[in-house]
């Protein structure tokens, strides 16, 4: 599984994949809005990291622009990022639930679903 950390452009950038499929770096640049646009050798030189972090891959090269494709999905990035997070806080995901509730970002419903995967998780964990 992929476990490098990743930066805010870094996901901006595998969101163009993700949303796009496979681009080449001006593609790429043209995703974000002009207003906020990096420059475009930055967003060259992200894109040539994340392959270095084996993020993305090349996958063909036209003419002298080369075409990349995500390797990791959306869900191993979120993932991640929520590990990096509970990381942080000690590994203490009572703060994040805390947090979720007292804000309004987690629904009963959404609670009802944690508690269906927790037991599935607990069946398959437990002896035969």
């Amino acid at each position: 599984m992929f476990s490098k950390k990743l930066s805010k452009l870094d996901l901006q950038i595998l969101e163009a994949l993700w949303l796009k499929g496979a681009c080449s770096v001006r593609e790429i640049h043209e995703t974000f809005p002009a207003a906020v646009r990096p420059a475009y050798t930055t967003v060259q030189t992200t894109v040539y990291r994340l392959e270095q972090k084996k993020a993305l891959r090349c996958t063909k090269r036209i003419s002298n622009a080369n075409i990349f494709e995500a390797v990791i999905s959306r869900e191993d990035a979120q993932r991640r990022l929520i590990d990096e997070l509970l990381a942080m806080l000690g590994g203490r995901a009572k703060l994040v639930m805390a947090h979720l509730v007292e804000s309004g970002e987690i629904t009963l419903e959404d609670v009802k679903e944690a508690e269906k995967t927790l037991r599935r998780n607990a069946k398959k964990e437990a002896p035969s």
